[in-house]
C-alpha cells in the first residue's frame, strides 16, 4: 500500500505469461546460499525499447493514479499491470514483426520505470501539492510542478540506494510487492497460454473502463437516487427554512454506474468496503441531518434533487481527516520494532554475500548524490515557496530518517505509511513554524513524497534481486520513470483540476487526500479557529474513536479483528460522496461471491480485470478533460 494511506494493488495473483522464444528466465542459474541467482550482467536488460516501454506505460499509468487520487485519495502500484502491458506490447511485435523477444530483465526494467512513473502522484499531486493552493491561492506552472515532483522523488531514490544492502541483503526483508511481481515475471515467461489469458482480461477490462466512461458521457447516465427521505424538524432550522424533508438523494444515497468504483471494491478487500458503507450510513444518514438541523452546514434552495455534499462536506472533513489521522498514527506506532530495526539492524542476523554488489552504485556517486539531493531540495522549497533555510534543511534530514522507516515498515508488511510520515513531518514543522502553511504542507511533502519512491525502488531492487537484474541499471531506470511520471502526472493534474480552490472537495473530486492534508495544515495555521461550528467536539471524538479502533484491530484476535470495523476506511466515508461508499460495497460483494462460487477464475482474473477497468475508466476521464480543455482554447 502507499501513496496517502492507501492501498496499492501488488498480488500475486495479478501474473502473465511470455513466449517461449524469450530470454532464459534469470532465476534458471545456480542460486546462492541465500536463494537470490547471480546477477545476469551479461543478458540484456538496460535496453532502449525497455525504458521507452516503461516511461511511456508509466507515463500513461500516472495519469491513472492521478485521476483515482484526485476521487478518492487512492493509488495503486502498476508494477504488474505494467509488465502485463509491456508483455502484451513486445509479444505481438515478435510475432508479427519478428522484433527480438522481450526478455524476463528487459521486462524488469520496463516495470521499474513503470512504477516509478506512476507513483509521481504520492509526490504531491494529489494532495499537498493542490491543499497548498487552495490555503494560499500558490499558482503552479507546468516547470515548477515538473521540477518539484521529480526533486522529491529523487530524494526517494537517493534514500533507497543507500538502504538497498541493508534491508535486502543483510535483513532479507519480504518487500511481499516486489515478490509479487518478481514471481509474476517468472511465471510469465513459464506459459504463454496462460499469461496470455490473463493480458486478454486486462485489456478486455480496460475496453470496459473506458465503454462506461463514453457511454456515460455520450448519453448521459446518471446515477440511480435510493428512493426516501428523513423528515425534518418540526420548528427547526431545516423547517424555518421552509424544508419538509431531506431526501435521500440530497444526502448523497444512489447508485453510480461508474465501473471504476466497483472495480476498487473488489480489490480493496470487503472488510474495508463495509467499513466504508458502515461509515457513510453512520455519518451521512445519520449524523448528516442533525448537521443541517443545527444550522451547521447551509444546504442551499429547497431542491429535493440536489446533492448537498459541497457544503455539508466543509463540516464532515474534519471529523473523517480525525479518524483517518490518528487511526493512520496508531497502527503505524505498532511498527515500532520494525522502526527500531531501521536505525539498528536485524538482531542475529548473518550478512551474506550480496549478489550484486559489483553492480551497485559507487559509494562516492551515492554520497554525492545524497548530498546533491539535500542541497536541491533545501534550495527549491527556499525559492518557490519561501520556507526558511533551517526548516527546510531539518525537513530534508527528517526526510532521509522517515524514509528508513517507511522502507523498513514497507519491506516487513509490504504497507508504505506515506499518510503517517507526512503527519509527522506537519506535526513536527507546525511546531517549529508554526503559521507557515507553505512550510509545513511542502516540507512534509518531500518526505510523504520521498518515502513512497523510496519504498517503490526497494520492491523494484527486491523483483531484480530475485531476477538476477543489475541493481545501478534499474535504479537508473527508476530515474527515467520518475522523469516521466513528472511530466505526464504534472500536465495531468493541471487539465483535470485548473482551479483546485473551487473544483476540489466537491461531489465531482472529492479529493480525501487533499482534505487531510490542509486540515492539518489549516489547524497550524490558523488555530481552533479554522473549525466551522461544531466540529471540534466530533473532530476530537472521531479522533478517539479512530485511536480505540486501532488499537482493537491490533490488539484482537485474528478471527476477532476482521470484524472490527477499519476505522481508516469510515474516516474516508466521511469526505467522498455516499454512492462511492455504495460502489466500493458493491464491488467487494461481487468479489466475495465470485471467489465462493469461482473460486479458480476469481484467483486468475478478478483482479487483472478490476485494474484493467480502473486504468481505462481513468484514462478515459483524463481524455475527456483534455478535450475540454481544447475546446474551450478553441471557444468551442
Amino acid at each position: 500500500m502507499s501513496s496517502e494511506d492507501t492501498p496499492e494493488v501488488t498480488s500475486s495473483e495479478e501474473t502473465s505469461p511470455a513466449p517461449e522464444t524469450a530470454a532464459p528466465d534469470a532465476s534458471d542459474g545456480d542460486e546462492q546460499e541465500h536463494g537470490y541467482p547471480p546477477v545476469q550482467a551479461d543478458v540484456r536488460q538496460f535496453t532502449f525499447r525497455a525504458i521507452f516501454t516503461g516511461m511511456l506505460l508509466g507515463g500513461m499509468l500516472s495519469l491513472c493514479n492521478v485521476y483515482l487520487g484526485l476521487k478518492i485519495g487512492w493509488g495503486f502500484n502498476m508494477s504488474i499491470t505494467a509488465a502485463l502491458l509491456g508483455f502484451a506490447f513486445w509479444y505481438l511485435s515478435t510475432n508479427v514483426f519478428k522484433t527480438q523477444p522481450f526478455g524476463v530483465l528487459e521486462n524488469n526494467m520496463n516495470q521499474t520505470a513503470a512504477s516509478a512513473a506512476a507513483s509521481i502522484s504520492s509526490a504531491g499531486l494529489v494532495a499537498p501539492i493542490p491543499a497548498l493552493t487552495m490555503l494560499t491561492d500558490y499558482e503552479w506552472s507546468y516547470t515548477i510542478l515538473v521540477v518539484w515532483t521529480l526533486s522529491v522523488s529523487l530524494v526517494g531514490i537517493v534514500a533507497a540506494i543507500g538502504l538497498r544492502k541493508q534491508m535486502l541483503i543483510v535483513d532479507d526483508l519480504p518487500f511481499p510487492g516486489g515478490v509479487a511481481t518478481g514471481e509474476t515475471l517468472r511465471e510469465i515467461y513459464a506459459k504463454g497460454a496462460e499469461a496470455l489469458s490473463r493480458v486478454k482480461m486486462l485489456l478486455f477490462g480496460m475496453f470496459l473502463g473506458v465503454g462506461s466512461k463514453v457511454a456515460g458521457l455520450v448519453f448521459g447516465i446518471g446515477k440511480a437516487a435510493v428512493p426516501g427521505s428523513v423528515a425534518v424538524k418540526p420548528g427547526g432550522v431545516m423547517a424555518g427554512k421552509g424544508f419538509s424533508s431531506i431526501s435521500l438523494k440530497n444526502l448523497g444515497f444512489a447508485f453510480d454506474p461508474s465501473l471504476m468504483m466497483i472495480s476498487v471494491g473488489a480489490i480493496i478487500g470487503f472488510r474495508a468496503c463495509a467499513s466504508m458503507l458502515i461509515g457513510a450510513i453512520l455519518s451521512w444518514l445519520i449524523i448528516g441531518p442533525e448537521v443541517l438541523e443545527q444550522g451547521w452546514a447551509d444546504p442551499g434552495k429547497n431542491d429535493p434533487g440536489a446533492l448537498w455534499f459541497g457544503p455539508m462536506v466543509k463540516w464532515m472533513l474534519w471529523p473523517g481527516v480525525a479518524m483517518m489521522v490518528t487511526a493512520a498514527l496508531t497502527s503505524f506506532s505498532f511498527s515500532w520494532r520494525s522502526m527500531l530495526r531501521a536505525f539498528t539492524g536485524s538482531k542475529g542476523q548473518v550478512e551474506v554475500e550480496d549478489p550484486g554488489a559489483i553492480h551497485d552504485v559507487p559509494k562516492k556517486l551515492f554520497l554525492f548524490s545524497t548530498a546533491a539531493a539535500l542541497l536541491v531540495s533545501v534550495v527549491l522549497q527556499a525559492s518557490f515557496f519561501d520556507v526558511g533555510l533551517l526548516v527546510a534543511t531539518v525537513g530534508v534530514i527528517l526526510t532521509f530518517a522517515l524514509a528508513i522507516v517507511a522502507g523498513r515498515v514497507s519491506g516487513e508488511t509490504g504497507i508504505t505509511p506515506v499518510g503517517p510520515m507526512g503527519k509527522v513531518t506537519q506535526l513536527g514543522l507546525g511546531a517549529i513554524d508554526p503559521g507557515n502553511a507553505a512550510s509545513n504542507l511542502m516540507a512534509a511533502n518531500v518526505t510523504g513524497g520521498a518515502a513512497s519512491q523510496c519504498a517503490d525502488m526497494l520492491h523494484d531492487l527486491k523483483s531484480g534481486l530475485m531476477l538476477g537484474a543489475v541493481p545501478k541499471l534499474q535504479i537508473l531506470s527508476q530515474c527515467f520513470g520518475v522523469v516521466a511520471g513528472a511530466f505526464f502526472g504534472s500536465a495531468a493534474y493541471l487539465v483535470l483540476i485548473p482551479d483546485p480552490k473551487n473544483m476540489l472537495l466537491t461531489e465531482e473530486w472529492a479529493a480525501p487526500a487533499v482534505a487531510q492534508w490542509k486540515a492539518v495544515a489549516e489547524v497550524f495555521s490558523e488555530g481552533l479557529s479554522a473549525m466551522p461550528e461544531g466540529a471540534l467536539d466530533a473532530f476530537l471524538i472521531a479522533g478517539a474513536l479512530g485511536i480505540i479502533l486501532a488499537l482493537a484491530e491490533k490488539l484482537a484476535p485474528k478471527d476477532l479483528a476482521r470484524w472490527i470495523p477499519s476505522p481508516a476506511a469510515m474516516g474516508l466515508a466521511l469526505v467522498i460522496p455516499v454512492y462511492y461508499s455504495i460502489s466500493f460495497f458493491l464491488g467487494g460483494l461481487f468479489f466475495v461471491i465470485a471467489k465462493r462460487f469461482a473460486e479458480s477464475w476469481t484467483a486468475r482474473f478478478a483482479i487483472v480485470l478490476a485494474a484493467g477497468v480502473i486504468a481505462g475508466e481513468s484514462l478515459a476521464g483524463v481524455g475527456d478533460a483534455i478535450l475540454k480543455v481544447i475546446s474551450g482554447l478553441s471557444g468551442g
